[in-house]
This record gives C-alpha cells, structure tokens and sequence, in this order.
C-alpha cells in the first residue's frame, strides 16, 4: 500500500498487519488517536483519496515529543511501530522521542523568530521608533493642552469648595481646600499641617470677614500652585504680595486678567522680552500661558487687603512659600529662579546654586527698571539653560 503524504510535516505510526490498515494517527504537538472505521488497501484509490481529504493537515503542523506513558502504548501495540517500510521507494519513518524533541526545538526557533518583533536593546518599546517625527513647537503646544486642561480641572474644584463653604455661611474656604494639586499636597503635606497655617487661616478668614474685600478670589490664592504641578516646574518667577485693586489678582505674580489694564511692572517686563528675544508687546497682562509650561509665578505672599499693600505680610504667607521654594531647591534640578529686586533676591539662601540657575536683576517697576532691568536678558538666557539641559524652552509670546 502506498503511504498518505500530509503537508506540512505529519508523523503517523503505523501498526502492521497483513492488510496493511491503518489504526492510529499522531499529529499537531500531541498524540491524537483516531480509529478508522475501515482499512484501505493499496487497490483502493478511491477510497484512499477519500481518507486522505478527511485527514487534510492543518498549517504549522509540528512533530512533538511523545509523553513516556504514551511511547510505551505505542510500543505495547506492536513491536513493529519504531519503523515502517512502505514500498521500496518510501524511506522509514521512525517514532525516536529524541529526534522528535531536536526538531520540535529548531522548529520553534525558527517560529519565534519570524514571529517576535525586535525589542530595542534599551528596553524601549518598538513602537516608539516609528512614531511621526514631531517637531519643538508642536511639544510646547501638547505640553500647554495637557497643562491647560489640568488647571481648568484643578479651578474647577476649588470653585466647588468654596461654593460649598458658602453654603456653610462660611466666607472663606479652608486653606487645604484650596491647595488642590496633587503633587503640591504631596510636597507640602507636612507644612500644612503645622500651627501656624492654623493661625494663618484664622486670620485670612477674620479678613474675609470683614467690611474690606481680600484678593485674590478665594479659588484662586494657590492658583500658582494648581495651575504648574511641583515636577512641571523649570523657571521661578518671585514676586511679593498681590495687586490689590480690583479685579487684577488672579494668584499668578506680575499677572492680571484679560480685560485689566495692564500694570506698569509688567509693561517693562513685556519691553524687555521684545528686545531680549523678539516677543511683540500683547495688549494684555494675562501670564497663565507661561505658567502652563512650567513657569511657577510665585508671590511670596498670597493674599491682600483692598487698596493695602503689604497689608497681609508677616502672617504666615512668607514661611509657606519659603516651604515651596526649599523643596523645588532641595527635589528638583535645573531650575531657572528669576529673582528681581531686594525681598526676592533675599531667596537666594533657600536655594542650592549649585543644582540650580539665578538670575538676579532690580525690580522691573518703572521706579528701578532703567537701573538694571533692561537688558538683563533674563528672558534668552533662561531658555538657553533649559535647551542646555535637554528641556523645552519657554515661549514667552503672549
């Protein structure tokens, strides 16, 4: 009888008889037995042909290594079954679990190889590397929608709290309600839960109390904070209190709302940035762009009484943000700090010039400006060391 060729490769053991049927079948990584319901001789085409489509091979059919409980109920069925001889022009087949685990093994190989992608060296994921090239420019932007959708969010739920509180009757939000940023409450956990930001609260709310309004709205005291996370942080902008007009407060130092004429301190700011590194001059004084790439705006007090400059100084603000200025000096790396005039420049000792950047200039007020602050270039030189370091430079455009 002729033997029935399955492709790909198909062991099968053949049990002898006289005429010559077959009774068992082994294929595909296991050992499947089938019974046939009937022998086939070699005269027998039709017949053979039939049987032959039935037991059409699936695609990557593999010779597999025999469990021992199986080997020894092929060697129990016949003594014959380590080969078979199928006429003269047929080699013999034989059922050798060693030489069934050797091609079971470079057969796998090979699978595995035209199969399994590359994986980078550096433990990288492939994927990566075929990414469309995106250039600076379109960084910054999905930087700042990914930071601007943070701070509506971080907003959002500080307006909440202080409509809450409002429904209490309470004029003004715990402090630690209003500090919403994760990494920020991670950061200061520990400072916030000292006296003096008891005390501290205490007279904000007495204040909030009273007959004269504080700035800036409640929602927005920690505004730098909620609005430039601890580990976005590349430049520090220190200013002192808050504007205390109405409505030019918004939490960010040097910035007021879109629609607020814009203050003289920041008008020379604008001027040294258009001759420092090209900016033209915006008709508004809203810096929220710069805080959304990492630019913290920090005043060193954070609340004002109405027309009172300093009027909330030396009652709890300073120590609070000396906190947040130490822990960026002692957590973070290449930080730019931007210490304009006497009170910020007294900063320096709580910053390690060492691991850090400072550029030191008087006040941009149109008192002091022609003194020092023009040409400083502060503004080119910032983005210099964060290019330097391997980070995006700030767009300073408005």
């Amino acid at each position: 009888m002729e033997l029935l060729r399955f492709q790909p490769v198909l062991a099968a053991a053949f049990v002898g008889s006289r005429n010559s049927s077959f009774t068992r079948i082994f294929c595909q990584r296991r050992y499947t037995w089938k019974k046939l319901s009937g022998s086939i001789t070699s005269t027998d085409m039709a017949s053979q042909k039939s049987i032959s489509s039935f037991f059409q091979a699936p695609k990557r059919l593999k010779v597999t290594e025999a469990t021992p409980k199986e080997v020894d109920s092929i060697n129990n069925s016949s003594a014959d079954t380590a080969s078979a001889v199928v006429n003269d022009d047929v080699s013999v087949a034989k059922l050798l679990v060693k030489e069934g685990t050797k091609k079971r093994s470079h057969e796998e190989e090979a699978e595995a190889s035209s199969e399994v992608p590359d994986v980078p060296k550096d433990g990288s994921a492939s994927h990566e590397a075929n990414l469309p090239d995106v250039n600076k420019e379109q960084k910054m932007r999905m930087e700042i929608n990914k930071a601007a959708a943070r701070a509506k969010r971080n907003l959002k739920l500080c307006e909440e709290h202080v409509a809450n509180a409002e429904a209490r009757g309470v004029a003004f939000p715990k402090l630690t309600e209003l500090l919403v940023d994760e990494s920020w409450v991670e950061i200061l956990r520990e400072e916030l839960q000292k006296q003096y930001i008891d005390n501290l609260y205490t007279f904000v709310l007495e204040e909030a109390s009273g007959k004269f309004p504080i700035y800036p709205p409640p929602a927005k005291v920690f505004n730098a904070f909620n609005t430039c996370p601890f580990n976005s942080v590349k430049v520090v902008i220190l200013g002192q209190d808050p504007y205390h007009g109405p409505g030019q407060a918004m939490g960010l130092s040097f910035s007021v709302p879109e629609g607020i004429r814009v203050p003289p301190s920041l008008v020379n700011i604008y001027k040294e940035i258009k001759s420092d590194v090209g900016c033209s001059i915006p008709k508004h004084g809203n810096l929220e762009k710069w805080a959304l790439q990492g630019v913290l705006l920090l005043n060193t007090v954070l609340t004002v009484r109405d027309h009172q400059a300093n009027s909330h100084a030396k009652k709890g603000w300073e120590m609070f943000t000396d906190a947040a200025i130490r822990a960026i000096s002692q957590k973070r790396k290449g930080v730019v700090f931007l210490l304009w005039g006497k009170p910020a420049q007294e900063k320096t000792r709580l910053i390690n010039a060492t691991n850090h950047h400072i550029l030191k200039s008087v006040h941009p007020s149109g008192l002091s400006a022609h003194r020092g602050f023009f040409g400083c270039r502060h503004f080119s030189q910032t983005n210099e060391l964060l290019e330097k370091a391997g980070q995006l430079p700030i767009d300073w455009q408005l």
